[in-house]
């Protein structure tokens, strides 16, 4: 199979390391970077405002996106829908995202200590709960802020009512 060619959202998908250096690049340039990350399958309304929500925060926005193997582990059989490459590139075409990265550790904590972000935003349905991105970005100093969940758009609901 051959490998798809490289498109500006393809381009957006970025390793580790072409990570850090891409938001070492941007701090220096003075620009405040911004982090959320989730399995995002199936792409819905709720995904882009809180991407748009975790953007208004600062100037460029990464976005980590669960491999596959981890949201099974999360979700259950019969997930992902959407192939994490697929899911990646799908966020990296948003306007509001300057870039995105495939992680699969259990929290993203070690991918936010390895590109130290300012800020890492986490969906309202962490609220209460102290994640370990939380304590990752505080330990570097960074903020941490629940984004607003949008009621009843969540894509376990979307699927549900997809099957029946």
């Amino acid at each position: 199979m051959t490998r798809p060619r490289p498109t500006p959202a393809r381009n957006r998908i970025l390793g580790r390391r072409e990570l850090a250096a891409a938001v070492a690049r941007w701090r220096r340039a003075g620009r405040r970077v911004v982090f959320t990350s989730g399995c995002y399958d199936l792409l819905h309304v709720g995904h882009v405002r809180s991407f748009e929500a975790a953007r208004a925060l600062g100037d460029a926005l990464v976005v980590g996106v669960n491999r596959d193997r981890r949201v099974r582990e999360l979700k259950g059989p019969g997930r992902p829908v959407v192939p994490e490459r697929q899911r990646a590139e799908l966020i990296a075409a948003l306007a509001c995202v300057e870039a995105v990265a495939l992680f699969a550790e259990d929290s993203a904590a070690s991918l936010i200590r390895a590109i130290r972000p300012d800020v890492v935003c986490k969906g309202g349905e962490y609220r209460g709960a102290r994640i370990p991105e939380q304590r990752a970005i505080e330990a570097l100093g960074g903020r941490f802020v629940h984004l607003r969940q949008i009621p009843g758009i969540r894509t376990t609901l979307l699927l549900a009512r997809a099957r029946s």
